[in-house]
């Protein structure tokens, strides 16, 4: 376990980008699809007090769109086959992409969030 008063980037974002406390590691930081436990079962740290916000979502548009849609502008198959194929198939893959990242980033965002000692949320 770190030392409390350390907090690397690297380790907050690979915390996170698992689902763990970006303080301790051990605990899971969701307690649904995106919902953030409000403290740490296994440490006690308040989770509750990073928040993410429309980050997440941004960075998830951001990746899907370099590694799904940039691409396509180079394939030549993709020019030449039915519209409608193309549609289902990329329309079903972003939609797929989205769902399994957005978890991770927000994570990842959290995780970075706690390296840098952001409490957006305290007062």
């Amino acid at each position: 376990m770190a030392d409390q008063n350390e907090r690397n980037v690297w380790l907050g974002f690979r915390r996170g980008l698992t689902g763990r406390c970006p303080q301790c590691g051990q605990a899971a930081m969701f307690s649904s699809y995106l919902k953030v436990v409000p403290e740490c079962p296994s440490c006690g740290h308040v989770l509750s007090q990073y928040h993410a916000d429309d980050g997440p979502a941004y960075f998830t548009i951001l990746i899907i769109g370099h590694l799904l849609i940039g691409p396509l502008l180079f394939i030549q198959a993709i020019r030449t086959a039915p519209v409608e194929i193309v549609s289902v198939i990329l329309v079903v893959a972003i939609v797929v992409a989205a769902l399994v990242l957005l978890p991770l980033v927000k994570g990842a965002f959290v995780g970075v969030q706690w390296a840098v000692r952001d409490r957006s949320g305290a007062s």
